[in-house]
């Protein structure tokens, strides 16, 4: 058992049981025990890989990006280029990079990370140093904290990691999920005690599902996420007063339904209550209730479209191609067989875009101020 198991049950046993977003939120976060605190998360020797974490003609795209809603939007000076939990801060250092093709682009750019994690800071400080920057990054740990004026965002795998609060359809209304304990069996010498369990509270009526009456029956469970309408109130309210834009990119649908909860260590799927602290926990996004909340705080949400055919209508083929063919003329390092790096590129380039991978399970949206164009990559 864990040491962050170990308090989750002591909590538990003198409380009662806890909801989804109150276990995710210690999980990932717990300033001593948390996923996010003690980890490493990212890349090969980490327990995910993330789509800049592939390849730098993600970033470089989503930068070249973020540089054309710019210039759509007359160019402004300053603005502020931001990114919601930028990871190892690979994403944002291929999209300066990108955009300092792009004329004026960086000397108006204000590069602001919001990140929770002081160690994560410190990796994305390391990525950062030697860009030689017009204006340093500097580090929020809050949405709300984003200084007001012209906001370009990027949130790549963020809203899946906030905590989701799961019901169950039931005839009488939902019953919520919940985390208990369950006795040892056998109460055998050796054995810890209780172990984290998933439960059902008493069904009850509630008016925030009440939209999904007509759409589920008897058995079906639907996910809400109430951290990430709040978040996207605040970076849609900015566009629509500073103007701006956002791009949000993460695996779900437009709508939930069913159980998406799940934990990944090591590149594999895990029980999500097996190793609290020591495991990645996310749900699929819900893209209606994302762009929902934008249009309530006065701003647009494109219509979703899948990863794949965002970056392909952004022209990564085109780029993918003409890095393929440099590199199946440079011969191979080392005298190794065949063209290993040709064959990463293409195998990086079908990851992203692919149906069977990548390119059909992630999702994107825009937000973007009403009166502006829907951005390049969403059509009209």
């Amino acid at each position: 058992m864990t040491p962050l198991a170990r308090q989750l049950v002591r909590r538990i046993a003198h409380d009662g049981p806890i909801g989804l977003d109150s276990y995710m939120r210690d999980c990932l976060l717990h300033p001593e025990h948390g996923y996010y605190t003690t980890a490493e998360p990212f890349g090969a020797e980490g327990d995910f890989t993330t789509a800049p974490e592939i390849t730098q003609m993600f970033g470089e795209l989503l930068g070249l990006w973020l540089a054309q809603c710019w210039l759509d939007q007359g160019a402004p000076n300053p603005f502020y280029l931001a990114e919601l939990g930028p990871g190892r801060g690979t994403l944002m250092a291929d999209a300066l990079r990108a955009g300092r093709g792009v004329p004026g682009f960086l000397a108006a750019a204000r590069p602001v990370l919001v990140e929770a994690s002081p160690r994560l800071i410190a990796r994305q400080r390391a990525t950062l140093e030697g860009l030689d920057l017009p204006k340093p990054p500097r580090w929020i740990d809050r949405v709300e904290d984003l200084p007001e004026g012209p906001l370009f965002l990027l949130a790549n795998e963020f809203f899946d990691a906030l905590p989701i609060r799961q019901f169950q359809r039931h005839a009488d209304g939902w019953q919520e999920r919940v985390v208990g304990l369950a006795e040892a069996a056998g109460g055998a010498e050796g054995t810890e005690g209780p172990s984290l369990t998933l439960g059902l509270t008493p069904p009850a009526r509630l008016g925030e599902l009440a939209h999904r009456l007509a759409d589920t029956g008897p058995g079906d469970v639907v996910e809400i996420r109430p951290a990430a309408n709040a978040i996207l109130a605040t970076i849609a309210g900015r566009i629509a007063a500073d103007g701006g834009a956002a791009l949000i990119v993460d695996y779900g649908d437009w709508q939930s339904l069913g159980d998406t909860f799940q934990a990944v260590a090591g590149h594999v799927p895990v029980d999500p209550l097996a190793a609290p602290g020591q495991a990645d926990l996310t749900a699929h996004v819900d893209f209606a209730r994302l762009a929902e909340a934008a249009q309530a705080a006065g701003a647009r949400a494109t219509r979703m479209t899948t990863q794949g055919a965002f970056l392909e209508a952004l022209g990564i083929g085109a780029r993918a191609e003409r890095l393929a063919r440099t590199l199946a003329a440079r011969p191979p390092d080392g005298g190794a067989a065949g063209n290993p790096a040709l064959e990463a590129h293409l195998r990086a380039y079908r990851r992203l875009t692919h149906p069977d991978e990548m390119g059909s399970l992630f999702k994107t949206i825009a937000i973007h101020p009403i009166e502006t164009s829907a951005p390049p990559g969403f059509g009209s």
